[in-house]
């Protein structure tokens, strides 16, 4: 259990550390009323979720301490449904409904079609 848990805080430090140079980043380079930033890392973060447990499923058995390093701990960090939901919220408070809705449809739409596409990419691997 302990061994589990420092693999899953491990990852998930990683993760964040990720998440955070992504949003200085993005925001460095693109200024938007859009929050690209989380939509780039939940979709990514989908992404990369969907071809390790592809992978991992082909690959290593079914509790293999790389899918709570990797995907527990590190996507788990990386991707941020809590500020994907303030980030809503804010839009809706500053009547930027549309932008709202927007970034709602396509970050449901794209993050489950980017596990998806990422399940299937590992077939590859």
């Amino acid at each position: 259990m302990f061994k589990t848990l420092l693999l899953v805080g491990i990852g998930g430090a990683i993760g964040s550390m990720f998440r955070y140079v992504t949003h200085w980043i993005t925001t460095k380079y693109f200024q938007s009323l859009f929050p690209i930033s989380t939509f780039l890392v939940n979709i990514l973060g989908s992404l990369l979720i969907g071809v390790l447990i592809g992978y991992l499923a082909k690959y290593f058995p079914e509790n293999h301490p790389l899918k709570f390093l990797l995907i527990v701990g590190f996507c788990g960090g990386f991707t941020t449904f809590s500020s994907f939901a303030l980030e809503n919220y804010n839009l809706l408070q500053n009547n930027q409904q549309f932008t709202a809705y927007i970034y709602m449809a396509t970050s449901i739409i794209l993050t489950v079609s980017a596990v998806g596409l990422g399940s299937y990419l590992s077939k590859y691997l």
